[in-house]
């Protein structure tokens, strides 16, 4: 006889860790060694914020008194910190990305970091650097822009300036001075109210 034709079995998923011990099929130290197995791959793919590992092993299905467990002697030996952590995402995301003061505090709340945390970090920027970062980006934006209209290459590049954080008038500013720098006609621009 040829093979049986019909539906194949249905996938059964895998059961949690926190529904295997809940079950009685693994113990309390194999979920805390499994849990920190997962958080030890997670943390050398990249650096993250407790709330960010709390929220990945949730959806993975670890127990929370576990999580909490491993997160706070992880915090102990140094390894989740969330000030080193918004530190380094401030220093990174200023320098790199060029993004303004509040720019990186908005990403600093999606990851988590607590508002106390954030500002410390945020005051190792200097308003001097932020417009300094700021005025070079616009270089670049209005520089990308030089065959289109005068009106198009502004909004271009006040909005992307907003996108990174820069506030509307202070934007404005920037992209009127790099426009002045390559020698565009800027006096009938006015100004923009933060």
């Amino acid at each position: 006889m040829g093979k049986r034709r019909g539906r194949p079995a249905a996938r059964v998923p895998r059961r949690t860790v926190a529904e295997r011990l809940e079950a009685g099929e693994i113990s309390r130290d194999d979920a805390v060694e499994k849990t920190r197995e997962v958080v030890l791959r997670i943390l050398t793919a990249a650096q993250k914020s407790r709330r960010e590992l709390e929220q990945s092993l949730a959806r993975k299905g670890y127990p929370e008194d576990v999580v909490v467990q491993v997160l706070d002697r992880f915090g102990e030996v140094g390894l989740v910190d969330d000030a080193t952590y918004a530190e380094t995402i401030v220093r990174t995301r200023h320098t790199e990305r060029g993004l303004a003061r509040r720019g990186i505090a908005a990403e600093l709340r999606r990851r988590g970091i607590d508002e106390d945390t954030a500002v410390e970090a945020l005051d190792q920027l200097d308003p001097d650097d932020e417009r300094a970062a700021g005025a070079r980006l616009a270089t670049k934006l209005v520089t990308r822009t030089r065959s289109l209209e005068r009106q198009v290459r502004v909004r271009r590049a006040v909005g992307s300036l907003a996108r990174k954080g820069y506030a509307p008038g202070l934007a404005f500013e920037l992209v009127r001075d790099a426009l002045a720098a390559e020698g565009e006609e800027t006096d009938d621009l006015g100004y923009a109210e933060d």
